[in-house]
């Protein structure tokens, strides 16, 4: 019992791990209470038992351990934290649980595995319990798929990962022991619960009696699917919705869709394991398939089709396979080896899936030519080839194959083409059979359907009523406008029988027609009367589905209007569901006409138009047009009226005020009426031959626009531009391109027919009169608006000057982006329809252009000598046959898809050991992306990832010609063909550090501008993970920038969920990087905007100057950003002014904007403290470099992509200079109102600084070094000091460009220079430059010897480091430099130090050769002349110049006091000069009262009243200062006394001055500012540097005053008893004298010692009082210093 009381003392969590199973057994029963009583999971109580957990599970005594796994499983459930522990516990639970006897233990230990899994750890646990299946133990193997059953049945298949579990099913079905055996038949039917027949294949091994018993209980199942009844916690809304369910009674209601939600589609083929079948090829295969014996043939294949059994093949480059099986089907002449080639290659297809799909732009042409065998069993295994290859790539891939087949002249060929199609079709949706693909192979389907042979006819009608099945009629149905009612019922009759794969109805077919029957048929309807009141209600039927939208463009791009004439009928190839209504009117005879216009016209008015009085038709008209104004819309006969305004004289009225009222009632009538095309080809003539006419030219313009808004401007414009360019008339012409340019700018560029425009512009291009050809070049400008560049592949053959006006035009358009229709039925008409299809369109509309370029067919080129010379063995041959490739490609310009064998050939050099030819292929496969525009996009599998794995080549040279490829292959194709498949992940595979940090650069780069990407992005995902663990710096920080984008697309659950397979360790890290990510994770590009859908979305998206606009635009947005809060000067203005009204052309940058309104700079708390720990470590590099390197550059980046927003530094390490530049104007702009910001990354922003500099683009130069003097003003301001860090990275390489050949950078940066005096000390300064004289420039030489003068002069000796002396003697070498400029600023640097020190200057120097010294000596001379002739001009000049100088100081200095300009009178008293007799007398303010000083036991003050009340008039005085010591000011003066800390700077270095007259002049002004409370803070922050002037002076009597006896020591007295005066001021004030530093006091306690020592003080006749003084300045320092230095 004394045990037990000593353990039941003890808290629980130290029970839980007590030697005696009792305590621990007690522990865990109050452990158990306890965790069931807190309430808060995220409680720090659950902390305690983190370590705990798997102990509880894990108790060695069996009672002890069931209370633990209580314990431990309320833990699970309830704690924040337990999630840490799963691993542990689980393997405790596995090992230790599930082999104990108790069936309660092992029920438990499910328990708390299931419980893991409850709560988002169900890979961990699934992991632990397969290791389970491998143990030893029956038990344990049994409990562990029994656990794997109960977590599938109670979770399902969506969160319990089936493949790994499938996977060991048939090992665990040839156990010997009959209960794993028993079980895994339990898990086996539970897992086909979830995915039925997928199960079949991977168990189709096992033991056929086991898959009998096996298929027995899955018939037995139910068919209903079954349905997850325990839910994660993320997933607290299902379990709601199920519960209710439950409680209405099950299944009875609403569970359709969450079946479908809950039981994910499982591809038996993703179950399977991949077979890799190359390396057991035949190794004669390749003989012996082009063997001359068929049986050897034979045998070949027959090896290859055993091989093809395997149901998964793995990935490998299968190139020459498929090339051999493809010559068998295409050449062998033995029909069965056909058969089994086609077989062979349907199962590779098969087993290949998407990774087959690379080869399948090759295959497909040979199969679908040997169609004209008429063998079934060939034709047979030719379809199930061919049907095998189109599910491993797309119908757009294959598209030009195809249709390049289709005008085959063999019945068979073409009919199984045309059945081909037809079942290519029932695998599409109306999202990948869009309209543009549609339309060449409707074209292609309807020639078939008049087809001579009747079995094309067959084909042709089950392919079109297939698309009208998949895409819907709204899509089909503008394609066959042309074809009879008996052919249009045929193919909707195939269209009802038509079965789609999977058996699934798509929205485009049946839906869409129960929902709108009427909008499917509308298009096709004939010109009848009665369609008015269909298309009324169809409109009326509109807003129902979708609010009236503006649409930018008028009618879709898709009317390419077939109708000319009356009869015609414009299909609108498909508006979307808007349904613009369409006039259909019949042409009526004159008789007709003149009875329907009296119906309406007053009778006189019909008499009197063909009157020959001209005043009788002007009243007429004017009748006219009163009756139209007030016709009602309903009741006008607009053909009759047109008809009667065109009788004689009609369009040849010779009087232009009655032509003038007739056109305006042409437009009337437009505007008002019901106008078909009809009436208006009635008009059209006259109009056009009008327009150019002085007088009536507007109306004409007017009554064409109201013509254009009635029939649309597609239809109007095609037919005025072939009748104006049909007549002769220039100016007509002319006047008829400026309508059009303005029309399209009113009415949008949509639907209008391009190839005609361009025809006809040609023409114009072309003519003799300027004005023609002026109009057409600004009409190619407005087009271009819309197009972009690929519009001048058109005029590429003009002549150059020609050519030259049309690029001035087009350089004018760049950065301008299309206006927004204002007119046209774009603006009211109804829309309806989705964002996929408007996604389309616009595509649709882009590539529009180029797919009416002529295009060249180089295939008959590419020969097998040029093929075999870019694969032969001599380098300089293969260069050869690349060249010829180059120059095939040249000549061609445009070229058709089918390039033969050139693809391959090409795609071996790309592995080139020669890098020279590598990057020639490149820059061929680029030549070949532009040539061969939008059609490049069958060669991405084949040859578009190869150039992806040059990104791994080691040259750098070489990654960058291969990126400049890639972007120019995407540029045509887009992105969606380079993510699908496994294509891009296997690359991300290799661990290849080049190609890993190349590769997640461009997908950062590429992602975000993408609004959709395909379900195959998420294979890279597991492959990302491992580069953020990669051991490369570069391709972990690739990894991180690219997270977010993968983001952005996949989504964080699904990026969460893929780190299921990584180790925990791993895992966890990369759980942090996605929450971050997660916070950076930009949001998607939007849609385009529905009022500038078909606009915007055209070629320019694409173009240069779309690019160049929106950097622009984003540019001036930085910049102006400012100005919405507080109006600002300087340049912002112009640059607002000038973007005003301008839209964005680019969605990215719409997004990047939204993210610029932040600061520029972040704050970053010890950022930068850790920056310098980091470097002090040797962590990351030190920045010391000869010239920057990348790994520099890079670090740069990285330490900048935390305090620097993205986009800054986007512009900051941009390739282009002009980036930079606009890097430095918004740094300029954000450098007052982010202070704090700027100050906290001012070590990266100086190391930038340094890259600039080796730039060799002057006006970044200059702007950065603009910068830099406004940075030091504003440190200086904020009273900041540069760190060691910040100097030492920063000013070596602002001294190497103080030897620039430019004056003005020179001068810029000794500016600079002078700034940095007053942030860091001067004395460290003279280090830096001092080295810069070491410098092989000349230049920097001799300024920074100029510089070093400036600084004695300004600051005194003590500058001079390490020693005067050496800084003298390293200064006087350079008198002997040869270049005459060095010499003589050595000669002049020396001189002001000897003006400032005197003749020790020549102690110092050392030895000098004879020359050296004799100059010397002769410039000492003539600086002493000058000095005098000067003297008098200088001592007028200075204070005025010094006084306005510091100005601003002043008003620094007194803010804290009364408005008195101190700093003029400090200015002032260094200034004077001239009257030194004034200064011999000690002021009375410096006399010391030492017993009163003395007997003040408190707090010591010096009260000295007569200070304040007395006019100091005798310490102003000008003083003389002895002539040699006098130099003229530095050039640089007003740069560095610009302020107060320069000013005290200034005097402070006087106060070590050897003149005893100028020391007391500086510390009577020091005194000054201390007595006065409110000016003593002014002081703060030089304190050392007083106190260091100060024991210097005191030094210098001891060593220089008090021997020479010349001198009279009653002055040596008065400058003693100004000091001291001066150090007991300072050291009342407490928070000043605690700023000394260890150092300083030292030297200032040794120099007072050193004086009270001095025997010769006490000689003199005031010694004693001097002495006593010393004493009492002694105490207070003690008493008033920071007590941690004065006692070190």
């Amino acid at each position: 019992m004394g045990d037990d009381s000593e353990w039941m003392k003890l808290p629980i969590d130290q029970k839980c791990e007590h030697k005696l199973w009792k305590a621990r057994l007690n522990g865990y029963e109050e452990a158990l209470k306890l965790f069931e009583k807190i309430d808060d999971e995220k409680s720090p109580e659950w902390s305690k038992y983190l370590g705990l957990t798997k102990k509880f599970v894990t108790d060695s005594n069996a009672v002890a351990q069931l209370k633990g796994l209580e314990a431990a499983l309320a833990y699970v459930e309830n704690a924040h934290v337990a999630g840490k522990t799963t691993g542990e516990v689980v393997s405790g639970v596995v090992n230790k649980v599930f082999n104990q006897p108790k069936a309660k233990a092992k029920e438990l230990g499910i328990d708390i595995c299931l419980m893991f899994i409850e709560i988002e750890k169900g890979e961990v646990v699934q992991e632990e319990l397969l290791k389970g299946l491998d143990n030893k133990n029956p038990k344990i193997i049994v409990a562990c798929i029994e656990t794997l059953r109960r977590a599938l049945s109670e979770f399902g298949s969506k969160i319990i990962l089936l493949k790994p579990v499938i996977k060991v099913l048939p090992k665990l079905f040839e156990s010997r022991e009959k209960a794993v055996r028993d079980e895994a038949k339990l898990l086996a039917i539970e897992i086909y619960r979830w995915i039925r027949d997928a199960l079949r294949p991977p168990l189709q091994n096992i033991n056929s009696l086991q898959l009998k018993e096996l298929e027995e209980e899955w018939v037995k199942l139910p068919s209903s699917a079954p349905k997850q009844t325990r839910f994660l916690r993320s997933q607290q809304e299902m379990k709601a919705k199920f519960e209710q369910q439950q409680a209405a009674g099950g299944d009875a209601d609403g569970g359709g869709d969450d079946g479908d939600d809950a039981v994910p589609q499982v591809d038996a083929y993703e179950l399977l394991e991949a077979v890799e079948i190359l390396s057991k090829l035949p190794k004669d295969f390749y003989d012996k398939i082009e063997a001359k014996k068929w049986q050897e043939r034979k045998e070949a294949l027959e090896a290859v089709e055993m091989l093809i059994k395997n149901p998964k093949l793995e990935a490998g480059d299968y190139a020459d396979l498929v090339k051999a099986l493809k010559k068998v089907v295409g050449k062998d002449t033995n029909v069965m080896l056909v058969a089994l080639a086609a077989k062979c290659l349907a199962g590779l297809a098969t087993g290949l899936r998407k990774k087959f799909g690379q080869y399948a732009g090759h295959v497909v042409p040979t199969i679908l030519e040997k169609f004209k065998e008429k063998k079934p069993q060939v034709v047979q295994a030719l379809q199930e080839a061919i049907d095998a290859i189109f599910l491993t790539t797309t119908l757009q891939n294959l598209s030009e194959d195809i249709l390049a087949v289709m005008d085959n002249k063999n019945p068979t060929i073409k009919q199984q083409t045309s059945l081909f199609i037809a079942r290519s079709f029932s695998h599409c949706t109306p999202s990948t059979l869009p309209k543009a693909l549609l339309k060449p192979f409707c074209a292609a389907l309807l020639k078939h359907i008049n087809d001579s042979a009747p079995e094309v006819r067959d084909a042709a009608f089950e392919a079109l009523g297939t698309a009208l099945k998949v895409a819907g009629e709204k899509a089909v149905n503008p394609f066959l406008t042309d074809v009879d009612k008996l052919k249009l019922d045929r193919i909707k009759e195939c269209a009802e029988k038509v079965e789609l794969a999977g058996g699934g109805k798509v929205g485009g077919g049946a839906d869409r027609k129960e929902n709108k029957p009427v909008a499917g048929k509308a298009p096709v309807l004939s010109g009848a009367a009665g369609d008015k009141d269909t298309k009324e209600n169809l409109a009326k039927s509109g807003p129902l589905k979708k609010a009236p939208a503006a649409k930018a463009g008028g009618p879709s791009k898709k009317g390419k209007q077939i109708a000319a004439g009356g009869a015609g009928i414009a299909g609108t190839k498909g508006k979307k569901g808007a349904e613009v209504k369409e006039i259909f009117e019949p042409e009526l005879s004159i008789e007709m006409c003149e009875e329907k216009a009296s119906a309406v016209l007053p009778a006189a008015c019909l008499q009197q138009l063909d009157s020959g009085n001209w005043k009788e038709r002007l009243a007429c008209m004017e009748e006219f047009q009163k009756a139209v104004e007030l016709m009602d819309r309903a009741e006008m006969p607009c053909q009759a009226l047109v008809r009667m305004l065109a009788k004689k004289p009609g369009w040849k009225e010779t009087n232009f005020q009655v032509m003038q009222i007739k056109l305006r009632i042409v437009a009337l009538v437009a505007q008002k009426g019901t106008f078909s095309k009809t009436s208006a080809q009635i008009v059209l003539d006259g109009l056009v031959d009008k327009i150019g006419d002085v007088k009536c030219g507007n109306n004409a313009k007017e009554a064409l626009t109201s013509i254009a808004e009635a029939c649309q401007l597609p239809w109007t414009a095609e037919q005025v531009m072939s009748m104006a360019f049909s007549q002769k008339n220039p100016k007509n012409q002319s006047e008829t391109l400026n309508w059009l340019s303005n029309a399209i700018r009113e009415f949008g560029f949509a639907g209008l027919n391009v190839k005609a425009f361009i025809s006809n512009v040609k023409t114009a291009l072309a003519a003799t009169n300027p004005a023609v050809r002026t109009s057409a070049i600004t009409l190619l400008g407005v087009i271009y608006l819309y197009v972009g560049p690929p519009l001048r592949m058109f005029f590429e053959d003009e002549k150059p000057a020609l050519l030259s006006q049309i690029d001035a035009e087009f350089e004018k358009m760049q950065g301008q982006t299309p206006p927004a229709p204002t007119r046209g039925n774009s603006r009211n008409t109804v829309v309806s329809g989705d964002d996929g299809e408007e996604g389309e369109e616009q595509e649709d509309a882009g590539n529009d252009v180029v797919d009416l370029l002529p295009r060249a067919d180089i295939s008959d080129k590419i020969t097998s000598e040029l093929v075999s010379k870019i694969g032969d063995k001599n380098w300089k041959i293969r260069k050869e046959g690349l060249d010829e490739v180059t120059s095939i490609i040249n000549e061609a310009k445009f070229i058709q898809p089918n390039i033969g064998e050139l693809a391959p050939a090409l795609k071996s050099r790309l592995n080139d050991s020669n890098k020279i030819l590598v990057q020639q292929t490149l820059t061929i496969l680029q030549q070949l992306a532009t040539a061969m525009g939008p059609n490049i996009k069958q060669h991405v599998k084949n040859l578009g990832i190869p150039i992806i794995t040059v990104l791994g080549d080691s040259k750098n040279n070489v990654r960058t010609a291969s990126l400049v490829t890639v972007n120019a292959w995407t540029e045509q194709t887009g992105m969606k063909e380079w993510l699908e498949g496994e294509d891009l992940s296997e690359e991300l595979k290799k661990e290849n550090p080049f190609l890993r940090q190349e590769l997640l650069g461009w997908l950062a780069d590429k992602l975000p501008t993408l609004r959709t990407v395909p379900s195959d992005l998420i294979l890279c995902v597991p492959h990302l993970y491992s580069c953020l663990e990669d051991r490369n710096g570069d391709v972990r920080k690739k990894a991180q920038d690219a997270l977010p984008f993968f983001m952005m697309h996949l989504g964080f659950e699904k990026m969460a969920k893929a780190t299921g397979k990584l180790k925990p360790t791993s895992k966890d890290q990369v759980l942090v990087m996605l929450e971050k990510a997660k916070a950076n994770m930009p949001a998607k590009p939007a849609p385009p905007n529905k009022t500038s859908s078909r606009v915007i979305g055209t070629a320019p998206a694409k173009s240069q100057a779309a690019s160049g606009s929106s950097e622009e635009f984003s540019s001036s947005a930085v910049e102006t950003k400012p100005d919405a809060k507080k109006p600002k000067a300087g340049g912002t203005a112009p640059k607002t002014k000038g973007i005003q009204g301008k839209k964005v052309p680019s969605k990215s940058n719409l997004k990047e904007d939204d993210d610029r309104s932040g600061p520029v700079f972040i704050l970053v708390p010890n950022g930068k403290e850790q920056r310098m720990k980091d470097e002090k470590a040797l962590k990351v590099l030190k920045w010391n470099f000869t010239t920057p390197r990348d790994e520099y550059i890079e670090q740069l980046k990285t330490q900048m992509s935390s305090c620097v927003a993205k986009w800054l530094q986007d512009e900051m390490f941009h390739a282009d200079f002009q980036h930079h530049n606009k890097a430095l104007s918004v740094m300029v702009e954000h450098l007052e109102i982010e202070k704090e910001g700027v100050i906290s990354c001012l070590d990266l922003i100086l190391k930038w600084l340094t890259l600039r500099f080796f730039d060799t683009n002057t006006s970044v130069l200059m702007k950065a070094l603009e910068y830099l003097k406004l940075l030091f003003t504003m440190l200086n301001q904020e009273e900041y000091h540069l760190t060691e860090n910040e100097a030492t990275s920063f000013i070596p390489y602002l001294i190497l460009k103080v030897g620039e050949p430019k004056d003005v950078v020179r001068r810029d940066v000794r500016s600079i220079l002078n700034r940095m005096c007053l942030v860091y000390p001067a004395s460290k300064m003279f280090i830096f430059i001092m080295e810069g004289t070491k410098s092989k420039n000349s230049k920097q030489r001799a300024e920074c010897l100029e510089e070093l003068g400036c600084l004695v002069e300004s600051y005194g000796m003590n500058v001079c480091q390490p020693t005067p002396g050496k800084a003298l003697k390293e200064m006087a070498i350079h008198i002997g430099d040869r270049d005459n400029t060095v010499r003589n600023a050595a000669l002049n640097t020396i001189v002001t130090v000897y003006n400032v020190h005197g003749d020790q200057v020549f102690k110092l120097i050392g030895n000098l050769s004879e020359k050296d010294m004799s100059m010397l000596e002769e410039r000492i001379k003539r600086s002493a002349k000058r000095s005098n002739a000067a003297l008098a001009r200088q001592v007028e000049e200075k204070p005025q110049r010094i006084q306005s100088a510091n100005a601003n100081a002043s008003a620094n200095i007194l803010r804290k006091g009364p408005a008195e300009d101190m700093s003029s009178k400090l200015n002032q008293a260094r200034n004077m000069g001239g009257h030194p007799e004034t200064t011999h007398a000690v002021p009375r303010e410096f006399q010391l009262d030492l017993d009163e000083i003395e007997n003040d036991n408190g707090t010591v003050r010096c009260e000295m009243p007569a200070l304040v009340q007395h006019k100091l008039d005798d310490i102003f005085e000008p003083v003389l200062i002895p002539e040699p010591k006098i130099r003229a000011v530095s050039p640089h003066f007003d740069d560095m006394h610009s302020n107060t800390a320069s000013t005290i700077n200034f005097v402070i270095s006087q106060v070590a001055s050897g003149d005893i007259n100028t020391s007391i002049q500086a510390l009577a002004q020091i005194d000054e500012v201390l007595r006065q409370e409110d000016k003593a803070e002014a002081m703060s922050g030089h304190i050392d540097q007083f106190l260091i002037a100060t024991f210097m002076q005191l030094r210098l009597i001891y060593n220089t005053h008090m021997a020479d006896e010349k001198l009279d020591k009653d002055e040596i007295v008065k400058l003693y008893s100004c000091i001291i005066g001066n150090m007991i001021s300072l050291f009342q004030i407490e928070n000043l004298a605690r700023e000394a530093s260890a150092g300083v006091l030292k030297d200032l306690m040794h120099g007072l010692i050193t004086l009270m020592l001095d025997s010769r003080v006490e000689d003199l006749e005031e010694g004693q009082q001097v002495i006593r003084s010393v004493n009492l300045l002694v105490v207070k320092v003690l008493e008033k210093s920071d007590q941690t230095n004065i006692l070190r």
